[in-house]
């Protein structure tokens, strides 16, 4: 067997197709789309076309879309404006969660330097948001709420629709970092009540480095990038066509395969956890219904995730303790704590998410692995044997 790659919420193999389209594009249509001579606006057409696409998916129209070098920018975008619009306003209180994205979390951070006030709300053992939470913290200087559609280490969703129809009627602004679940659920940015939505190419077969910030006509965006007119004049310097193109492509094709590969991961993802749950002291984190097609997460108590990684890693599967943006650090997840691990339980965790290309065979291979490379970690690790011997108490029954 082959080396088994169960890292997909980190970044996703590009497909064939989208590949295949960025090549097209680098070697037919490679002016640029702002030039007024016919290549140039051969290239606007095909800019034009890939933004369309995008837009029908998410049912919103074109110009709502603009295209950003990834989640994280876009992610930056929609806060910075947010807090524009609430600076002109007078309001300068924002609502989020414990559990964003440090992509969202460290913006946060940012603004609150800048004078404003942040609430972050608990998101509870299960993972998830209380929409009744949200309605409880919003303040007549609430400018804007911003909650993940799903978390990109434990796989919850959260309920979008109804905290969004909460901000509607609030008159709040509502944003969510879609960045996991686009491609991989239907999203209805009208049905959902979302006036600002982030998503990045990579995370479902398209290429690294590009995405988009839909943003509901009206919402007045302030620009990160200045320079040209490009993007309506909210994202300036010219558009990276080709992954534009390709991330059409791979997210049209996303769509299209949604419901079947959603029962095929589905089912993969079921036989992992039943798998795993069987090695004793370990815990799925997050609600067992409420996540992400594809993603198995699990903490172990006794052992060192980064071990865990590492050894993996030599057995030929590649998977990650968390985030991939801070799995260099070795703090425990903040997504861990904020559901209520304990350090020395969150030290101790693994994410295996999979993708169409994962096949039974390989589950079955994960579940040895992952089983064999416990029992030795626990071996050689004098927390453990505290815990067996009854120095201390098991945190994961």
């Amino acid at each position: 067997m082959g080396y088994i790659y169960a890292d997909n919420a980190a970044t996703t193999k590009m497909s064939r197709h989208a590949a295949e389209v960025m090549l097209g594009v680098i070697e037919n249509n490679y002016a640029n789309p702002s030039s007024l001579h016919s290549p140039g606006q051969l290239a606007a057409v095909q800019l034009a076309e890939s933004r369309q696409a995008i837009a029908e998916i998410l049912n919103c129209e074109p110009r709502e879309i603009i295209f950003t070098g990834g989640g994280s920018e876009a992610d930056n975008q929609a806060l910075i404006s947010a807090a524009a619009i609430g600076q002109r306003k007078g309001k300068k209180h924002i609502i989020s969660t414990k559990f964003e994205h440090h992509a969202v979390l460290h913006t946060l951070q940012k603004l609150e330097k800048q004078g404003f006030e942040v609430t972050y709300l608990d998101v509870h053992e299960n993972g998830i948001v209380r929409p009744e939470d949200v309605k409880a913290a919003i303040r007549p200087d609430t400018v804007l709420v911003s909650v993940m559609y799903a978390n990109n280490e434990i796989g919850t969703i959260q309920p979008i629709r109804a905290i969004g129809a909460i901000c509607r009627e609030q008159g709040v602004l509502f944003h969510t970092d879609a960045v996991q679940a686009v491609g991989h659920l239907p999203i209805d940015v009208q049905a959902d009540n979302i006036d600002m939505l982030s998503l990045s190419a990579h995370k479902f077969h398209g290429p690294k480095g590009v995405g988009a910030l839909y943003a509901r006509k009206g919402v007045a965006l302030t620009s990160l990038i200045e320079g040209g007119a490009q993007e309506r004049g909210k994202r300036a310097g010219t558009e990276d066509l080709p992954a534009i193109a390709g991330m059409a492509a791979a997210l049209q094709d996303a769509v299209r395969e949604m419901d079947a590969n959603t029962a095929k991961v589905s089912a993969l993802r079921d036989r992992l956890i039943e798998g795993l749950s069987a090695i004793p002291h370990s815990t799925l984190t997050g609600d067992r219904e409420h996540r992400l097609p594809g993603c198995a997460s699990f903490c172990f108590e006794g052992i060192e995730g980064e071990s865990l990684l590492l050894l993996l890693d030599q057995k030929g599967i590649g998977a990650s303790s968390g985030s991939a943006c801070t799995s260099g650090s070795l703090d425990p997840s903040h997504v861990l704590l904020a559901i209520g691990l304990p350090h020395e339980v969150a030290h101790g965790s693994l994410r295996l998410t999979l993708s169409p290309e994962n096949t039974p065979e390989e589950m079955e291979h994960i579940i040895q692995a992952v089983t064999d490379v416990v029992a030795y970690l626990r071996s050689i690790s004098p927390v453990w044997n505290d815990l067996q011997k009854g120095i201390k108490n098991y945190v994961i029954q």
